[in-house]
């Protein structure tokens, strides 16, 4: 038995129309897939810059306000747009 070949996803789908998106179902789909992967792949990025951002927190002790600056404007800007 051989490999599955490697599943690409698309930047958008292509026949999609957001002024009628319901004259192709199909694409309207898709559409809706691609914009929920896109969600969840900003939860998980998120998700891992809190644990980093928990590490950092429990390794510097009383320096985290300086040593862990980068990591909490990271977490911020990451989640600004989720939700």
């Amino acid at each position: 038995m051989g490999r599955k070949s490697e599943v690409v996803f698309d930047e958008k789908p292509s026949d999609f129309d957001p002024a009628n998106p319901y004259k192709d179902p199909v694409a309207m789909l898709e559409m809706r897939k691609h914009i929920v992967r896109e969600k969840w792949i900003d939860i998980e990025t998120s998700k891992i810059i809190c644990d980093k951002l928990r590490w950092c927190y429990r390794i510097e002790g009383v320096n985290h306000l300086q040593k862990c600056r980068h990591l909490v404007q990271q977490y911020m800007d990451s989640t600004r747009g989720i939700g």
